[in-house]
């Protein structure tokens, strides 16, 4: 029974896991929990599917069942977020009620406050404290997921402000974080003043091994063999579905996922003909999901037919999240991927194929891959419950590289983690925050809290001083924040700033940008090329055939009110990144098909998305510093927010607002002569259901929400 291997829980978490099967606890889950129950701080550092999620979810739950507040839950991606609040939903049995939130970094999102379990990503927790919502002040339980991300030079920052910050607003947090093995995880716990649990305990035994001539020779002395037809990766994934595992191989591009799941579609047999008739639904749902199917949706949906499948970040969080289900219902066989499924969701599989341990780096070439990733990599091999081990199995091509990979990456032990918090563009991104929230009201104050931080137990906080200093002077010199009398206080620029979640870097060439388009406003592109030129936007790469980019700036050169760098200067290829990004939005509003965008710039849907999302913020961000500025400019942004949104033109924004209606039925809707919601009313239902790409049932959608047609 498992109240008898951990005592104190409370019998309705217990009634719950049993509900779910859970028969008894995991060594590290029974070291951990007693620590967790007693409202101890937390860090337990253990191999992936060794159970640290469960940990967590009892300690939240009973801390709130015995004392009320709130939880707060942090992961590191939405997809992960997702993952969290679909299983913290259980708990939903004993009254509590869990909230997700991943979006929107400009508003407060006061619905929240009617949570008791809150997970978001730590962007979104930053946004929240920014907004100063007042339930934080109730959080008295705070979970942090994939904690050796401080480690991460893009959000380690942002989650170490975080931790801190919530500390400063309730000293009596208690935190519970999670982490995989990690060298230096008494690091962590000290800074946090936690109990460290840490353990080389795995529920599902893991052989790591290297594959050379058709043999897999593995850390722990043992052989197999595989053969090495036709060529190394298949041999290693047919002898591993041959007898009934899953295959999970990581590439370090996206171009080789897609090309090696294409190349591997005929090795997945002994399929049922009703497993063939779900990999066929599953294809057609993934072309359906999109009114505008991509070259990249029509091979994943030709790969999936044949039960393998590939995930990167190009492809949409719908055909992302199609493909990881269908992998853990078993239903796909084999799955490429590129490393950034090791650090998201859980998805196991009987044998990992590590094929790259080089990746290319920008401005150093290939460089070989942490261990952190390789372990983490690795870590996926085993299914519990289906597996009584799994294989993690790399590549060599001679004897010394064999010889290297042991010794490297299978005997190695991951990399210490480290602050990344010390560096200016970071600094001046949560100081004007700090000032801004009145958190640090005068320079001892913020020198205060620094010394709080991961970095400052890692370092000297003299180190940041005069970086801070340098920070403080340019958000001064910049009318971000005002001195006096040894006061720090946000101007209105500094408070809508923080407010936006813009990098003040990026709030300052908007504002020079605004107060340099003449009256009258400015054209799309001059708009979309300035946000394009931000330090928030990631712009696209130049390739070698984008000549076109630079051929074209000749004749929009008057539209462009950023400062164009000198010819051959190092930030002219930044510019022409920009102007290249700044192009694809512009075909994005102009209805240029999916298709033809993803092939003109090389980008996959989930690129596009990401792009399309990051655009509305800062063309959202650059109306609302308008309204400070140049009013006069908040209209047009107005109308080129919705734009972006919705990827059309202007004629459509009315007719864009039905449920169900993208830019694809919208344009068929305009033109088949209905050119706005009104003119919809009266029309015969099978009028409306012969345009093309309507159809009967988005006729009657269109009906109802008209109120012509009452909901069944």
């Amino acid at each position: 029974m498992l109240k008898n291997e951990v005592r104190g829980i409370d019998q309705r978490i217990l009634g719950i896991l049993e509900e779910d099967g859970i028969e008894s606890f995991y060594p590290p889950q029974r070291e951990a929990l007693p620590l967790c129950l007693e409202g101890k701080h937390l860090v337990l550092s253990v191999p992936t599917a060794a159970g640290k999620s469960l940990v967590a979810y009892i300690g939240i739950v009973q801390k709130l069942l015995r004392e009320g507040g709130k939880a707060l839950y942090i992961v590191p991606l939405k997809a992960l977020a997702r993952e969290k609040y679909e299983e913290l939903s259980r708990f939903k049995k004993v009254g509590l009620k869990v909230g997700i939130s991943t979006g929107d970094l400009t508003r407060s999102d006061p619905r929240l406050a009617r949570y008791d379990i809150i997970v978001c990503t730590s962007e979104k927790a930053d946004s929240l404290i920014r907004h100063q919502a007042s339930w934080l002040w109730k959080v008295n339980i705070l979970v942090v997921d994939e904690i050796h991300l401080l480690n991460d030079p893009g959000r380690g920052p942002t989650l170490e402000v975080v931790i801190s910050r919530m500390r400063r607003i309730n000293p009596d947090l208690q935190i519970i974080a999670l982490s995989a093995t990690i060298r230096n995880a008494e690091d962590i716990a000290n800074w946090l003043d936690a109990e460290l649990v840490k353990s080389d305990w795995r529920p599902v035994k893991l052989k790591e091994g290297v594959y050379y001539r058709g043999i897999i020779e593995f850390s722990d002395g043992s052989i197999k063999s595989v053969g090495t037809k036709p060529d190394p990766i298949q041999a290693l994934v047919k002898d591993c579905l041959e007898d009934g595992g899953q295959v999970l191989i990581f590439v370090n591009t996206r171009k080789s996922s897609q090309s090696l799941a294409l190349k591997l579609r005929d090795l997945v047999k002994n399929y049922t003909e009703n497993e063939r008739e779900k990999l066929e639904k599953i294809a057609d749902d993934i072309l359906s999901l999109s009114e505008e199917p991509t070259s990249m949706d029509e091979d994943l949906s030709r790969c999936v037919k044949e039960g393998v499948a590939f995930h990167h970040a190009g492809l949409s969080s719908e055909s992302r999240k199609i493909v990881e289900n269908s992998f853990r219902e078993r239903i796909i066989k084999c799955l490429v991927a590129t490393p950034t499924l090791a650090a998201g969701v859980n998805i196991p599989a009987r044998r990992v194929i590590i094929r790259d341990l080089w990746r290319y780096e920008v401005g150093l070439g290939m460089q070989p891959i942490p261990v952190l990733e390789y372990k983490q990599q690795a870590g996926r091999a085993g299914r519990p419950k289906y597996d009584t081990e799994g294989e993690a199995i790399t590549i060599a091509k001679d004897k010394e590289q064999r010889r290297r990979i042991i010794s490297n990456y299978i005997l190695a032990e991951p990399e210490p983690i480290y602050s990344k918090l010390g560096v200016e563009p970071i600094l001046r991104f949560h100081i004007l925050s700090s000032i801004a929230c009145g958190f640090t009201p005068d320079m001892e104050s913020l020198m205060d809290f620094f010394s709080s931080t991961f970095y400052a137990y890692q370092s000297d906080i003299e180190l940041l001083s005069d970086s801070i200093d340098r920070t403080i002077k340019f958000l001064s010199e910049n009318d971000f924040i005002e001195i006096y009398d040894g006061r720090l206080k946000a101007t209105l620029f500094g408070v809508k700033t923080t407010k936006l979640y813009l990098d003040p870097l990026t709030a300052l060439q908007l504002r020079r940008v605004i107060e340099r388009i003449p009256f009258g406003g400015g054209s799309e592109i001059s708009y979309l090329q300035a946000i394009c030129y931000t330090p928030d936007m990631r712009s696209l790469y130049m390739r070698e055939s984008d000549t076109w980019v630079e051929e074209n700036l000749e004749q929009i050169k008057k539209y462009i009110f950023t400062e164009i760098p000198p010819l051959y200067s190092s930030d002219y290829e930044i510019f022409l990144s920009s102007l290249k990004t700044a192009y694809l939005l512009n075909d994005w509003i102009e209805e240029v098909p999916e298709k033809k965008i993803c092939d003109k710039y090389g980008v996959g849907p989930g690129d596009i998305r990401n792009i399309v999302e990051t655009a509305e913020w800062l063309v959202h961000s650059m109306r609302e510093l308008a309204r400070i500025y140049r009013f006069d400019l908040t209209k047009e942004l107005n109308d080129l927010v919705l734009r972006i949104r919705y990827g059309c033109r202007k004629e459509l924004l009315n007719l864009i607002q039905l449920k169900g209606i993208g830019r694809v039925r919208a344009r068929a809707l305009y033109n088949a002569g209905f050119h706005t919601v009104n003119s919809l009313r009266g029309v015969p239902l099978e009028r409306i259901a012969s345009i093309p790409s309507i159809g009967k049932k988005l006729a009657v959608s269109i009906k109802r929400q008209l109120g012509e047609l009452k909901e069944r």
